[in-house]
């Protein structure tokens, strides 16, 4: 069992990349199963619409995943609703439309949860996810209720990632971090046998401030007048990580970083 994470896709540069590289990545590295962050993936780097979803979807990606702009687009309050392959956070305060968990099968009849959590730190307010995820692992179970879990935890800060990771460790398959956009060098397995990265990385335009128009950004910094974030728009790079999956444990045997085109140095 082979799965892919792709980190933030950001813009029309992020969408490009997916569309241009994935196709070809899911029949080479013989991929069972896609999920990636897409809640930057609106034209506006803001959000997310029905019609960017399902082209993501058409490109091979099984879910999508969000995070603090889930809402930034107001069509994603309705079509979240009837979008199963769409998540929210789970530990948004509730009632919120959608679901943050969902169970789905594979082409081989797997079952893969994926689980969205969204960090505390500097995010916009939800529920404690410690706590959460304390509540998660007393109803859920990897090999009894699902073959796999993947979890993208959405967060500001390093700290809170490596805790759930660690929380997670010997029960879920892979725990990644999304949300800073930069990929990080620490993909490696857990002590119980858990996959981790503490960030995915981005998918889009590297050379821009986190996906964004690095001119804009500078700008507002300095606070001289500047418009509304907008995405940077040069050649996309795809990243994330595969992961290589142990069937009858439902861990990990291998985790190894994906970045592919723009101005990142590849790894595949």
């Amino acid at each position: 069992m082979r799965i892919l994470f792709l980190g933030d896709i950001v813009g029309p540069s992020g969408c490009k990349a997916v569309k241009m590289y994935l196709p070809e990545i899911i029949i080479k590295e013989n991929l069972d199963f896609v999920v990636a962050n897409g809640e930057n993936a609106a034209d506006n780097g803001a959000g997310i619409t029905e019609k960017i979803s399902n082209e993501l979807f058409d490109c091979g990606i099984n879910v999508l995943t969000t995070g603090n702009h889930v809402w930034d687009q107001k069509e994603t309050f309705e079509h979240i609703e009837k979008e199963k392959k769409l998540l929210r956070p789970h530990n948004l305060i509730t009632p919120a439309p959608g679901k943050g968990f969902e169970i789905y099968s594979t082409k081989n009849n797997f079952k893969v949860g994926v689980l969205n959590l969204m960090g505390n730190v500097f995010m916009k307010k939800c529920d404690d996810v410690f706590i959460e995820t304390e509540k998660f692992l007393k109803n859920y179970n990897l090999k009894k209720d699902y073959d796999f879990l993947i979890i993208d935890f959405h967060g500001e800060i390093t700290s809170e990632k490596m805790a759930i990771g660690h929380l997670f460790d010997g029960k879920a398959t892979l725990i990644t971090g999304t949300h800073t956009h930069v990929p990080t060098n620490d993909a490696r397995i857990l002590k119980k046998g858990s996959a981790y990265i503490t960030d995915s990385g981005m998918c889009g335009d590297y050379n821009s401030v986190i996906g964004m128009n690095k001119d804009n950004s500078i700008n507002k910094f300095f606070k001289k007048k500047a418009e509304k974030h907008f995405p940077a728009l040069g050649e996309g790079t795809l990243s994330g990580v595969i992961v290589n999956c142990c069937t009858e444990t439902g861990l990990a045997k291998s985790i190894n970083s994906l970045v592919m085109g723009g101005v990142l140095q590849n790894t595949i």
